[in-house]
């Protein structure tokens, strides 16, 4: 039984109503990966309180597949090559997006080889609270220490810590694949466009750039 997440309303001026997880936004800049090569973030260990996954990143291939991009890649950490096509069709993925979250967290299980490996988590408010901000770095600290990646559905603007910005008005999918100083700041896999494959936020801004959607973690 699926229970989809309460969706975002924001949408572009232009009223494109991709709410699933395509994305509204730097569509030209998901095209464009199609040309560029893979690229790869180098596996790091790291001091107590600091590690980041190793990535085999890949860009999505289209402006609508970022949910099966975004599970490629954090796949990707536990050493697995999953074609993408294959993944589109098992999570329903459609030129508006993938659905939810839940329609992922069945693929991560799968692949990873148990079925209890992910869960799907909401944060069903506007904006997240203190616990559910909380519960979200215990999350990816857990998840990251396991040596898995997690993967978010996200909605809205942030600013990572290099002061860019990031937008995604109309839903989008990410892997967090790291974290530092105990998961205050996380580490981002962006399949959207290789030229900002990796970023860092705090883990405050990825709350809300979550909240009325959800995350599959361990």
């Amino acid at each position: 039984m699926r229970t989809d997440l309460i969706r975002k309303t924001a949408l572009t001026a232009a009223g494109l109503a991709f709410t699933g997880g395509a994305i509204v936004g730097p569509i030209t800049a998901a095209y464009a990966a199609e040309a560029k090569p893979a690229s790869q973030t180098q596996s790091d260990r790291k001091p107590s309180g600091e590690r980041q996954l190793g990535v085999r990143y890949e860009a999505q291939p289209n402006f609508y597949y970022c949910g099966p991009a975004a599970t490629r890649n954090a796949l990707s950490v536990q050493g697995k090559n999953i074609n993408v096509d294959a993944m589109a069709k098992e999570m329903g993925t459609t030129e508006a997006g993938t659905n939810s979250i839940n329609d992922i967290t069945p693929v991560l299980n799968k692949e990873t080889g148990k079925n209890d490996a992910y869960r799907s988590v909401e944060i069903s408010t506007p904006d997240a609270d203190a616990k559910q901000t909380d519960k979200l770095r215990a999350d990816i600290v857990r998840t990251v220490d396991d040596g898995r990646a997690v993967v978010a559905n996200i909605a809205g603007t942030t600013t990572d810590t290099d002061g860019t910005t990031h937008s995604y008005e109309g839903g989008h999918y990410i892997s967090v694949v790291g974290y530092r100083d105990n998961g205050q700041i996380v580490k981002i896999a962006d399949s959207a466009d290789p030229n900002t494959a990796s970023y860092e936020v705090t883990v405050e801004h990825l709350a809300d750039w979550i909240a009325t959607r959800g995350y599959a973690t361990s």
